[in-house]
């Protein structure tokens, strides 16, 4: 396990991918490892609660993100940190192109739309400047690691990427590679712990210049 949390005074409002809720497993191990760090507040989407299996479009889930994270400012008065895996994450991208937040985590971006290398979800990464981290798999249709190079490049964000070896969209790692590499999910689980825990120390350093732009 790393070291102690770099700021106790941090909160995370978690959000999840279009295909299971925050009350699912990987969710809540999700859940786990921010919470050595801080806060963790889970939401699901009106769409999600209703028993919706589509998710609603980009504005509703926008608006509903705001209201999320409105609702924690009432409870917290600290720092922020968007997380989210998949659409969650993607949609908390947009939310920081308009809302004073820490820094944005993505636990797999789903940069290409259906899987199609052609249909890339960049432009809200390349007008951001919120200090964010990639979580991504290397078996990750949704997130070729050389698109998501590229993307990186053109970023005037700072960002950070941990690859987890073997681990498709979900971050859960196969069972051939575990096997092959002699290791167990778990400590798959706590190199990103570790990850975040590196990223959470530097993305504060990174506040007064974006405050000194007017990036907000």
């Amino acid at each position: 396990m790393p070291a102690p949390a770099p700021n106790s005074e941090i909160a995370f409002l978690l959000a999840p991918g279009a295909g299971a809720p925050t009350s699912h497993p990987r969710m809540r191990t999700f859940a786990r490892l921010l919470a050595s760090f801080g806060r963790v507040e889970p939401f699901d989407y009106p769409y999600a609660i209703n028993g919706g299996k589509r998710p609603d479009p980009l504005p509703k889930l926008i608006a509903a993100h705001r209201a999320a994270l409105a609702s924690l400012r009432e409870k917290h008065d600290g720092p922020i940190v968007l997380a989210g895996k998949s659409m969650g994450g993607r949609v908390g991208c947009h939310v920081a192109l308009v809302e004073p937040v820490e820094a944005v985590i993505c636990l797999g971006y789903p940069l290409c739309g259906a899987g199609d290398r052609s249909k890339l979800r960049d432009q809200v990464l390349l007008d951001l400047r919120t200090p964010m981290m990639f979580v991504q798999g290397t078996r990750d249709p949704l997130c070729p690691l050389d698109l998501l190079e590229g993307v990186r490049k053109r970023m005037r964000a700072p960002s950070t990427l941990h690859v987890v070896d073997g681990a498709d969209h979900s971050l859960l790692v196969a069972k051939t590679t575990l096997k092959a590499q002699g290791s167990t999910q778990e400590e798959a689980d706590d190199q990103i712990l570790a990850a975040t825990a590196r990223f959470l120390k530097e993305a504060p350093e990174d506040l007064p210049k974006r405050r000194a732009r007017g990036s907000w």
